[in-house]
């Protein structure tokens, strides 16, 4: 069994990218598993800090690490591939270095200003289920909400800084970076320079039919269509709700677009637009 992983930004299309490749028989994708974070918890349990630390040595904490992924998805045995998708993947590419040979990793990403819009619109389609997402005092403005979202313990801070830690750091070559809206306006051409960048045998993928949703998760965290992919892939241009200052302050914060000083492939727009 292979594994890849899914990584990057929330709201920028990893879920939908889950969705597609999951049409291939040969494939398993998913949304956020939870094998990362109970690999850090393993590993915390077997660390310094634990009075259990002197029963394990590298060796076996490396294959307990390794065992935890092979167990969760027993169920997917009969599957060749295995995309494994979670946001702080990004900032453990030196763990997945010592478990993997030769891994990879795709990584989704979107202007941070269209990130935060879309969570505010998400907000404000559910504008009477209070989710788990903020608290009563980050919960009050487009403003609270904005920046509980965006500071290092939030959803988006903490995954933009651990993939910049990965898109600036020695391992980055095993990086894809993937451009939302890339994806949704040129999706056949985006998959065959995804199944390039794999190595993978090519698949005709159907982009007007692909079907995913986790509405139990969602109902979970009181954000209904958090994770519902629309049939169609395709990409509609509409205003930002975010006032102009906000919008400008994350506009500025799409730092991959600067490709100096890494080795990171990307799939993103040039001047024209095009692939």
């Amino acid at each position: 069994m292979k594994y890849y992983f899914l990584s990057g930004l929330p709201r920028s299309g990893s879920t939908l990218l889950a969705g597609i490749l999951r049409q291939n028989p040969r494939f398993h994708a998913a949304m956020s598993s939870p094998i990362a974070p109970m690999m850090n918890s393993a590993l915390e349990q077997m660390g310094a800090d634990s009075e259990f630390s002197s029963f394990f040595d590298e060796h076996k904490r490396k294959r307990i690490c390794r065992a935890l992924f092979d167990a969760y998805y027993q169920e997917q045995k009969t599957k060749n591939t295995i995309f494994d998708s979670n946001r702080i993947w990004t900032a453990r590419l030196h763990q997945l270095v010592a478990l993997f040979d030769d891994f990879k990793m795709i990584c989704c990403v979107r202007n941070p200003a269209w990130v935060m819009d879309s969570f505010e619109v998400i907000y404000r389609k559910n504008p009477f289920d209070y989710s788990r997402m903020y608290s009563p005092q980050s919960r009050q403005t487009v403003y609270s909400r904005c920046e509980a979202q965006i500071n290092s313990a939030g959803i988006v801070g903490s995954a933009w800084t651990a993939l910049k830690e990965a898109y600036y750091g020695e391992y980055s070559d095993r990086l894809l970076l993937l451009d939302y809206d890339l994806l949704t306006q040129h999706p056949k051409r985006s998959i065959e320079l995804i199944y390039q960048f794999l190595g993978e045998q090519s698949f005709e993928h159907d982009f007007d039919h692909v079907e995913y949703n986790e509405s139990a998760f969602d109902h979970s965290l009181g954000v209904k269509g958090l994770h519902t992919v629309k049939k169609k892939v395709e990409f509609k241009p509409r205003r930002s709700i975010l006032p102009p200052d906000l919008f400008q302050k994350y506009n500025e914060m799409a730092f991959w677009q600067d490709t100096t000083g890494t080795s990171a492939n990307i799939i993103a727009a040039k001047n024209n637009d095009t692939l």
